[in-house]
């Protein structure tokens, strides 16, 4: 995966933290992912005053790239937020229903592209479609 492609990832990570609309938490977040063709789908956090309807902004993603695709064939995912933050538990859990444990998540601020770290690195145990059997 090109730096190029990455940085472009990142770009539309930070333009769609800019959207976030978190006007309870002020914490705004935004996540790219950069898929297997060079496309990149981008999601922000979407808060609701009834803090159940709430979405983060990688399942913002996930969602909007299962809606245009049908399907997630991710490389990496640009998480960006200020303070560096990791996913929440349930978004590792849905990220982790369509994209391998192997996948890069790269934890970044609005001044740059941050460390990765692997899926399974947050998420060792995933419940997924095996224990359904």
């Amino acid at each position: 995966m090109g730096n190029e492609l990455l940085n472009k990832a990142f770009s539309a990570a930070v333009a769609a933290r800019d959207n976030a609309h978190a006007p309870y938490s002020k914490f705004k977040v935004g996540a790219a992912l950069l898929l297997a063709d060079g496309s990149i789908v981008a999601g922000c956090n979407v808060e609701n005053s009834s803090f159940g309807g709430t979405i983060c902004a990688e399942r913002n993603a996930v969602c909007a790239c299962v809606a245009k695709f049908g399907k997630v064939s991710a490389t990496a995912l640009v998480l960006v937020t200020e303070p560096v933050a990791s996913p929440c538990g349930l978004c590792l859990q849905v990220i982790s229903e369509f994209c391998p444990g192997t996948l890069p998540i790269y934890l970044s601020t609005p001044a740059g592209l941050g460390k990765s770290v692997r899926l399974n690195e947050f998420l060792p145990l995933p419940f997924g479609p095996e224990q359904l059997k």
